[in-house]
């Protein structure tokens, strides 16, 4: 049995951080990201980024996860 390793519980604290992000968007019309580190500064954009990387990570190991 593969066990997961630091990047993939990372990838997938993202995901779900950024899944949740979406929610609040679509259900309240409230972006937290934004309410936190500032509309589009450029943390936020690094926020953004890291999570659309975290969900191409899982994208790619989702054989992996599967398998768990």
């Amino acid at each position: 049995m593969n066990k997961l390793n630091i990047y993939d519980w990372i990838a997938l604290i993202l995901v779900i951080v950024g899944g949740l992000n979406w929610g609040l968007v679509g259900i309240f019309n409230f972006d937290l990201v934004g309410a936190i580190f500032g509309d589009m500064t450029d943390i936020s954009r690094v926020v953004y980024a890291l999570v659309g990387l975290g969900a191409v990570y899982i994208a790619a190991i989702c054989k992996k996860l599967a398998k768990e």
